[in-house]
């Protein structure tokens, strides 16, 4: 398995380095189709990549498992098996830098979704993907006059000009995923895609929607939002719904905790789009009580500590 250890310790000064911009369209069941051309590069924008991904993976001091709802901060990174996620799309595409896909203009580079700076050393690779922004467009100014200043006097300036911060999204080394960026992670992979699809499945399994009168609400509260999607899907791995204890303790203790929520005769959930994240809360398990100052909290995660 590659440890963060492994990653600090690729040799990025001496790998080989070529650079991919990729285009995305939507596939089958979520899964992304990718479209990449590789460009090449001088030796100087070779070291600054290499400087840049150097600058990204030296702060990294821990990894955290890749969860739905877990969060990594400026000294850690999320981890997650390569083979979990779409990364090897990416990797069989820049496999075999074709002359058929060089970029042989602009146009090959305008608009693309994100870009891909592929090191290779004794056999190894290690790929450092970067969303692009804004900045990575041809530049256009309509109605203006676009000069550069060199040899002590203006000029006009009509070359396409890219740009990308020097920071890195996550990085992929051979099994694993190192995961700096969540949000720009999951649009890459289309994670969001995949959660939509999570949150369909789970709006059919019986178990789930017989604890509600209607789902129409939820599905309103819950719509495209990226945070709400993550969540249900989290509700779908704890299973907490399907646990009668569970429900009849929610159903007996929901006032007592401030949970928002109405049932009706039957002990079902009636849902509305106002107590719909009250309604998450209580089926994560999020809404705790501490035992010190007696006081309720909502949590974004949880975890096990005895």
């Amino acid at each position: 398995m590659t440890t963060l250890a492994d990653l600090k310790a690729f040799d990025l000064a001496a790998a080989e380095v070529t650079v991919w911009v990729f285009k995305t369209s939507p596939g089958e069941g979520g899964r992304p189709r990718f479209s990449g051309r590789w460009v090449g590069i001088t030796d100087e924008l070779a070291a600054r990549l290499k400087d840049a991904v150097g600058s990204c993976v030296g702060p990294i001091t821990e990894t955290i498992a890749y969860d739905i709802l877990a969060q990594n901060n400026e000294a850690s990174a999320l981890t997650i098996q390569a083979d979990e996620t779409h990364a090897h799309l990416i990797f069989e595409a820049v496999a075999n830098p074709t002359p058929a896909r060089k970029v042989r203009g602009a146009h090959d580079l305008a608009n693309g979704k994100f870009c891909v700076a592929r090191f290779v050393l004794d056999g190894r690779t290690l790929l450092a993907v970067r969303k692009t922004d804004a900045s990575w467009s041809t530049r256009r100014t309509s109605g203006l006059i676009r000069m550069i200043y060199a040899d002590e006097e203006l000029d006009v300036d009509e070359e396409p000009t890219f740009a990308i911060r020097p920071e890195f999204d996550f990085f992929v080394l051979d099994d694993e995923v190192f995961v700096r960026s969540k949000a720009h992670f999951e649009t890459v992979l289309s994670y969001k895609a995949g959660h939509e699809t999570a949150f369909t499945t789970l709006k059919a399994e019986p178990a789930f929607a017989g604890i509600f009168t209607d789902l129409g609400p939820l599905n309103d509260y819950v719509g495209t939002n990226r945070i709400h999607l993550r969540r249900a899907v989290a509700i779908q791995q704890k299973g907490l719904y399907k646990d009668a204890a569970f429900m009849a303790r929610l159903l007996a203790e929901h006032a007592e905790m401030n949970l928002a929520i109405t049932f009706d005769d039957a002990g079902r959930i009636v849902p509305t789009v106002e107590s719909g994240r009250d309604i998450f809360q209580a089926l994560l398990n999020h809404r705790l009580e501490s035992r010190l100052t007696l006081e309720m909290f909502d949590v974004p995660s949880t975890e096990r500590v005895g």
